[in-house]
C-alpha cells in the first residue's frame, strides 16, 4: 500500500497533495519512516556512506582506508560506462 499523506516542513500541516503545500507553497515530503526488514540488503552501504558523511565516529586509519575502498569502486564503475 502507498502512503498518501505527505507533510509540510514549513508550517507541519499534513496534505494529500504530491508536490507542494496548498497553505504556504513549501515543497511536502513523505513524513513515514521506511519498512523495515530483518534482511537489509543495504546496510553496508549506509554505514559506509554514514562514515564518509562523518555522522559515524570512526579512527582516522579507518577512514583512510575506507575512503581508498570507496574511491577504487567509483574509478571501476566510471570506466564500466
Amino acid at each position: 500500500m502507498r502512503w498518501l499523506l505527505r507533510r509540510c516542513p514549513r508550517c507541519g500541516r499534513y496534505t494529500l497533495r504530491k508536490d507542494k503545500c496548498p497553505v504556504c507553497g513549501e515543497t511536502v515530503y513523505v513524513p513515514h519512516p521506511p519498512r523495515f526488514s530483518p534482511e537489509d540488503k543495504y546496510v553496508k552501504y549506509r554505514y559506509m556512506m554514514k562514515k564518509l558523511a562523518g555522522l559515524l565516529a570512526v579512527d582516522e586509519h579507518s577512514n583512510k582506508n575506507l575512503r581508498k575502498e570507496t574511491e577504487g569502486k567509483e574509478q571501476v564503475q566510471v570506466q564500466s560506462q
